[in-house]
């Protein structure tokens, strides 16, 4: 799976929701998790990859809280978030070696539906809730760099394309 640069339009189009997770949806996910890996990157949202279904993939090591995981969300969605806001620095396989400092919610309620179709609901904190509200923004076509200025975003964005002008 070829993961999506900006400025490719599909980045910015929202993601479908499943009526249910299929077999399809399950191999599709599998798929985006080895390129995530690979990229090497902590999340991935399928429209990184030109796929519009609400699909996301996880795998991250938190080593300052000594927390590991490896998940696949389907339509998953925040429901709650916290008050109390962090910055911390964000980086995107879609902008390959760009990063920002941006500020969001500490803590937030995930629910999204587990490759059994069962519904899951849990509070998470820290990086892994960071990872999350990055990925899901994504399923709304949604970047990171949409909260910086305009003046920081189109900077970055500009880097992209040099860097896929380079690479042709």
């Amino acid at each position: 799976m070829e993961i999506l640069l900006v400025p490719h339009p599909i980045l910015r189009q929202k993601a479908k929701k499943l009526n249910s997770v299929t077999a399809e949806d399950i191999k599709t996910a599998n798929l985006m998790m080895k390129s995530m890996i690979k990229a090497p990157g902590v999340g991935l949202a399928a429209n990184q990859v030109g796929i519009l279904k609400q699909i996301v993939t996880i795998n991250f090591e938190d080593k300052e809280n000594n927390k590991k995981s490896n998940y696949i969300l389907f339509n998953p969605k925040i429901i709650k978030y916290s008050q109390e806001t962090v910055v911390m620095e964000e980086g995107c396989l879609s902008l390959p070696e760009q990063y920002a400092d941006v500020e969001r919610p500490k803590d937030i309620v995930l629910e999204y539906i587990d490759e059994n179709n069962k519904t899951i609901k849990k509070q998470i904190d820290g990086y892994e809730a960071r990872i999350l509200q990055h990925e899901i923004d994504h399923l709304s076509g949604k970047l990171f760099v949409d909260y910086l200025s305009s003046l920081k975003r189109n900077m970055l964005i500009k880097k992209v394309k040099k860097i896929q002008n380079i690479k042709k």
